[in-house]
C-alpha cells in the first residue's frame, strides 16, 4: 500500500472528506487529492499536517498493515516475570550478543533486565528520531 493509499484509508475510516482535512490543514484539496493519489511526492511539512489531522504520527503512514498489526506498543515497565522473559526471549539480537544465560537469572533478575532493555531502547529512540 502506498502512503497517499494510506492517508486515504485513514481519513475515510475517520469518515472525514477532503475538505475536512483541507480545513484542519491549511492544504488546498488539489494538494491533498495528489498525494491520495500519489501523484506526487508529499513533502514532510505536508505530512506532518496530514498526520496532525489524522490523529496519529508520519511514521504511521509508512508502516505495512502487517507493521501495525503485529508490532504492539512496547510497555512501559514490566511487573511479571513472564512478561519480560517473553520480551527478552523475542530480541533476537540481544539474545545473540547479550553473552548471558537467562537461565540463570532469577524473576527480579529477569524483570529488571527487561526493563532496562525498555530505558535503553528509548533512549535510542531519542537519537534517531526525526
Amino acid at each position: 500500500m502506498t502512503i497517499g493509499e494510506r492517508i486515504r484509508k485513514m481519513r475515510k475510516e475517520k469518515r472525514y472528506s477532503i475538505m475536512d482535512i483541507r480545513d484542519l490543514t491549511g492544504l488546498s484539496k488539489s494538494t491533498i487529492s495528489e498525494v491520495e493519489n500519489d501523484k506526487s511526492n508529499p513533502t514532510t511539512e505536508t505530512l506532518q499536517k496530514i498526520a496532525k489531522a489524522l490523529g496519529v504520527s508520519v511514521d504511521t503512514f509508512f508502516k505495512e498493515e502487517t507493521d501495525q498489526d503485529e508490532a504492539p506498543a512496547l510497555p512501559i515497565e514490566f511487573t511479571t516475570p513472564q512478561k519480560a522473559m517473553e520480551f527478552i526471549l523475542k530480541q533476537p539480537a540481544i539474545m545473540g550478543f547479550g553473552g548471558f544465560d537467562v537461565n540463570k537469572l532469577g524473576d527480579e533478575e529477569i524483570v529488571e533486565f527487561a526493563n532496562e532493555l525498555l530505558r535503553q531502547l528509548e533512549l535510542l529512540s531519542y537519537k534517531y528520531k526525526k
